[in-house]
């Protein structure tokens, strides 16, 4: 029996890992005859549960009462699991979810479901006979702010696409949907009393398609959503317990609102819509008049969005129209303030205390630190980790956004067989292995730290397929640094639970990357320091990677650091003696260049020990991370 259930353990393949997974003896047979009974306050989530098991099954689950064949969903307030915590419990009479509060009910159907074959995920109805294998499973998050930036600026995604990758989020426990509305290149949200911001801010003339040497499509693209769309989007994301976090950019990122109402900008020329990527130099003044704009602008956005938090983007704003204009050097003066730095600063301090004023907390990208940081503000760092540390010093709360783990536009394999993307390099391992705890923080500090998430930047993502494919199965890998313990986390395992979640995302119609051969197959990895800028001589132990004699591969893949790594040959040694070579140079960075290399062993004796020799420097330096996966031709 223990040898059963171990190999039990090993099956379950959910995504985010739980805290304590404990199989159990059998399994709960869900048939046409299994009820559902919720508790009061937990409508909604037995209609998710019911939702997706029709579609994927064609079970009916009626609600009922009954002592066995039911799945029965409870709340105890009194149950030590937190806001989003549960308690899962299968056996073959019954399912039983205990949470102290509705959500963690429904991050409890999410593992449910993942309990299943991965074809009662999708509309085809399951042809297997469906069993529950009986299990306890105990989970509560990490961190309470998980979340993914998905930018609607540069390329609009249509409602049903949104409400799509709202799903794909709930599935893995995400829980905020940051929707970033508004852009240089487009103006996406309806505002009533400002229709020229959509008439003319949502279309530009044309869109780029390559930065350099630039490559345009020379056709007018737009789009823009009624604040009936918005709102039927938080109603959606409210039911899978998803918060919408809207994105008003300011004081910079303003061209095409800008274009629509020239008052708004500092030169008072009549601009167009931006149709090219980059830093924009139009940005608003700082007027009173825009600012009371901008207050209008925010009170229909808070009439849409519930959110306690408000995003007023306060990055990337270019200073050198407020250099340049006398009017803005004149107010400079008149606030008494000391340079450009403090009038952003001035001028994100406007909107915090409005919104503090309408019970509503703003937050902003980490340049909303330069000037001194507004009372009440929070920070989303994503120029790396600094900006973070700086503003939980300050106790502010904070949300890692890094662009070293979480910026989801950067190419996740080599560029050359990817589609275009912006560029950068962020694989898989590399978003799995972040932690957002920064070790520098104290530990009064660290409470600071709400969470994080990942961004899709859309200036070349100009589809919901293409805006999929960026963001899992990297998803996956945030989801789990956001919801699992630290101490629960392992690559292997998280890939060996992949391979079996992937099956549910192609059954829900997702188009994620697929994995890469061998990506399971880690057979070694080299560190930080492990090599130095001359060539050196190193052995890795492939033994558990080489069990049997035969044709194989070793690829060696780049996952962080300053550089890249040359590698010059390879040498297998079985028993410390030379028994295959593969001679030829290549190197693996942000671009790989024949970092494949085969090696044939005709051979093998019962219980050899078999090694990887490699010739290997960091090119300028020893500051180089990578995996070395080995499979089976």
């Amino acid at each position: 029996m223990l040898t059963t259930l171990l190999a039990f353990a090993n099956t379950i393949a959910i995504i985010p890992q739980p805290s304590i997974v404990i199989p159990q003896p059998g399994g709960f047979d869900l048939n046409a005859q299994t009820v559902i009974s919720a508790d009061k306050g937990l409508a909604n989530v037995a209609t998710r549960l019911r939702e997706y098991w029709k579609t994927g099954t064609g079970l009916e689950l009626p609600n009922g009462s009954s002592t066995s064949n039911v799945i029965r969903i409870k709340l105890d307030s009194k149950a030590k699991l937190g806001e989003e915590g549960y308690r899962l419990t299968v056996d073959p009479q019954m399912v039983e979810i205990v949470a102290a509060k509705p959500a963690g009910a429904f991050y409890a159907v999410q593992s449910l479901r993942q309990l299943l074959p991965a074809d009662s995920f999708g509309n085809k109805k399951s042809s297997q006979k469906l069993v529950v294998p009986s299990v306890i499973i105990e989970d509560v998050p990490r961190f309470s702010w998980r979340g993914s930036m998905l930018d609607t600026g540069r390329h609009f995604m249509p409602k049903e696409a949104i409400k799509k990758y709202i799903d794909t989020l709930a599935l893995h426990k995400l829980n905020v949907f940051h929707w970033h509305l508004t852009e240089d290149q487009g103006w996406r949200l309806e505002i009533k009393k400002y229709p020229k911001l959509t008439s003319v801010g949502s279309t530009r003339s044309k869109t780029m398609l390559k930065y350099s040497p630039a490559e345009y499509e020379n056709k007018p693209y737009g789009g823009f959503y009624t604040q009936q769309d918005a709102k039927e989007i938080v109603k959606y994301a409210a039911e899978r317990y998803v918060t919408v976090v809207p994105e008003i950019e300011m004081p910079g990122h303003s061209q095409a609102a800008i274009a629509a109402y020239p008052e708004l900008g500092n030169t008072k020329d009549q601009l167009e819509v931006a149709n090219k990527w980059g830093v924009v130099t139009h940005v608003y003044n700082p007027e009173l008049t825009t600012i009371k704009f901008l207050q209008d602008v925010l009170d229909e956005v808070m009439a849409i969005f519930p959110s306690k938090y408000i995003h007023i983007g306060g990055d990337e704003c270019p200073k050198d129209e407020w250099k340049a204009s006398p009017r803005v050097q004149q107010l400079i003066k008149e606030r008494g303030l000391k340079d450009e730095h403090e009038m952003q600063s001035w001028f994100i301090g406007q909107m915090d205390k409005y919104l503090a004023s309408k019970g509503r907390n703003l937050i902003g990208w980490d340049e909303i630190l330069e000037g001194g940081l507004a009372p009440g503000a929070a920070v989303m760092s994503w120029r790396g980790e600094a900006g973070g540390i700086a503003a939980a010093k300050a106790k502010h709360n904070v949300v890692m956004a890094s662009n070293n783990a979480f910026y989801f536009d950067y190419y996740q394999a080599d560029p050359k067989n990817e589609p275009h993307a912006i560029g950068g390099f962020l694989p898989l391992k590399k978003v799995y292995d972040f932690d957002i705890l920064p070790a520098t923080l104290k530990p009064d500090e660290r409470k600071y730290i709400i969470g994080g998430q990942f961004q899709i930047w859309t200036e070349y993502i100009r589809t919901p397929e293409y805006a999929e494919y960026m963001a899992f199965p990297r998803g996956c890998a945030a989801a789990e640094v956001l919801w699992s313990a630290k101490s629960k986390k392992n690559f292997r395992n998280f890939v060996e639970r992949l391979t079996t979640h992937a099956d549910r995302l192609t059954a829900l119609g997702v188009n994620f990357r697929p994995l890469d051969p061998g990506v399971a197959g880690v057979a070694a990895e080299w560190k930080s320091g492990d090599f130095s800028n001359d060539y050196q001589v190193k052995s890795f132990n492939i033994t558990q990677a080489v069990p049997v004699a035969g044709s194989y591969t070793v690829l060696f893949q780049y996952t962080g650091g300053g550089q890249r790594l040359d590698v010059d040959g390879i040498e297998i040694l079985v028993n410390g003696e030379v028994a295959a070579t593969d001679p030829h140079y290549g190197r693996t960075g942000s671009v790989n260049v024949d970092n494949l290399w085969k090696f044939n062993l005709k051979n093998l004796p019962k219980g050899a020990k078999v090694e990887l020799r490699i010739k290997a420097r960091g090119d300028g330096g020893g500051d180089t991370n990578g995996d070395i996966t080995i499979t089976k031709a």
